[in-house]
């Protein structure tokens, strides 16, 4: 028996799943320990019951990808709206060099995934979709490039991708503590009064619906743009991710408007985007093909232990040493494998978790949210997509 669901059947069933999947999340606390996604809960759940529909043959569903595509879209557009180069400038040099050493480790992450994909004899891209795209990218990054590397060949990218990136928050949060432990124990390290936090809080701008139109303008004018430039670049031989010259054209604008005297609605763009990415996820996790997983369990599983191991080494021996060698670096230390690993808010469990015991730290609270947020998906996409136009066709 096949169920196809049109446009406003598949919106309501996400919906559906992403209310089940908060639900759940209140009721487990693992959920709630690790920062796992409520649409990656109630999404993952309904793909395991079209693993038991394809297993038995009893039943199939086939969904319509228009809204899901766009709820893409419309994200990592809001993302580009984040990429403040006037506030990268403010935050410092600490700023500029966690951004530099979070490159870094997309880079290494690609390198290792794409050498041990074609070790495993497995097309390159099967190693993309296990390197930062869900690691340092993340669940939305994940349902973003898993389609997009299944469209150059790549079978089960994005259930590689999904899968690599929820094992991803648990991984990262496991192993951020007991290496920024073992820097403070080795280098002696303790917080000094001057790293004590500050209560200061930014004001938050009222939410009007005048302020949500305006950010709702602002990216549908965004996506417009990229949607004429896109074809052009894809006729000149370059193929891109639908969302890419979007994201670009929001960054340039967002850079615009810092140089006038008019104001970007950031916190209105933000919930946008926020509201689409979970919609976009449920979408995506509830059309996962698990069976695709069967014949690459090993060799995945053998790429993110690899992809883990390398994660602490990188955390422990350059982080760490890049961002100071003092009690700080060892914060972001742990902070970088819960970011490298999952997700912002990874990071900041990891941060508060070690810091609750041993002291705050004003410098790697302010850095690592900041990168995550506002610049690290900018330039992994980026980067990713260089991977891509080189090592898969």
């Amino acid at each position: 028996m096949a169920f196809t669901l049109d446009m406003y059947q598949t919106l309501g069933l996400a919906i559906i799943l992403l209310l089940l999947g908060n639900w759940i999340k209140s009721k487990v606390g693992v959920f709630q320990k690790y920062f796992i996604p409520a649409p990656v809960i109630g999404g993952f759940l309904f793909s395991i019951l079209l693993l038991i529909g394809h297993s038995t043959g009893a039943f199939d569903f086939e969904f319509d990808s228009n809204l899901k595509n766009f709820f893409m879209v419309v994200f990592f557009t809001s993302v580009g709206f984040l990429a403040s180069f006037s506030l990268l400038k403010k935050g410092g040099v600490g700023v500029a060099l966690f951004l530099f050493t979070a490159i870094i480790l997309v880079i290494i992450q690609n390198g290792v995934g794409v050498a041990l994909a074609k070790a495993f004899g497995l097309n390159p891209g099967i190693g993309l979709a296990a390197g930062s795209i869900p690691l340092t990218g993340g669940h939305g990054t994940s349902g973003a490039f898993g389609p997009y590397l299944e469209e150059r060949g790549v079978v089960g990218a994005t259930v590689v991708a999904i899968a690599s990136a929820t094992y991803g928050l648990v991984s990262g949060c496991v192993i951020g503590g007991p290496i920024a432990k073992k820097l403070m124990e080795k280098f002696h390290l303790a917080c000094v009064k001057d790293c004590e936090m500050k209560n200061t809080k930014a004001e938050e701008a009222l939410v009007t619906e005048k302020s949500i139109f305006k950010a709702v303008c602002m990216i549908g004018i965004a996506m417009g743009l990229g949607a004429c430039i896109t074809p052009v670049i894809k006729e000149a031989g370059l193929s891109l991710p639908a969302y890419l010259i979007p994201m670009l054209i929001a960054a340039i604008m967002r850079n615009i408007v810092d140089g006038t005297a008019n104001k970007t609605p950031i916190n209105e763009i933000s919930i946008v985007g926020n509201v689409c990415l979970s919609l976009f996820l449920s979408m995506a996790l509830m059309s996962m093909k698990l069976w695709q997983l069967a014949d690459l369990a090993l060799p995945l599983i053998t790429i993110l232990l690899i992809q883990t191991v390398i994660m602490g080494l990188f955390a422990y021996y350059v982080t760490f040493n890049i961002m100071g060698r003092d009690y700080d670096a060892a914060v972001m230390a742990t902070g970088h494998c819960g970011f490298g690993m999952g997700a912002t808010p990874n990071a900041i469990a990891n941060m508060e978790a070690f810091t609750s015991v041993n002291g705050f730290s004003t410098k790697a609270f302010f850095v690592i949210p900041l990168v995550g947020s506002l610049f690290i998906d900018f330039f992994n996409a980026v980067i990713i997509q260089t991977f891509t136009s080189i090592f898969v066709g």
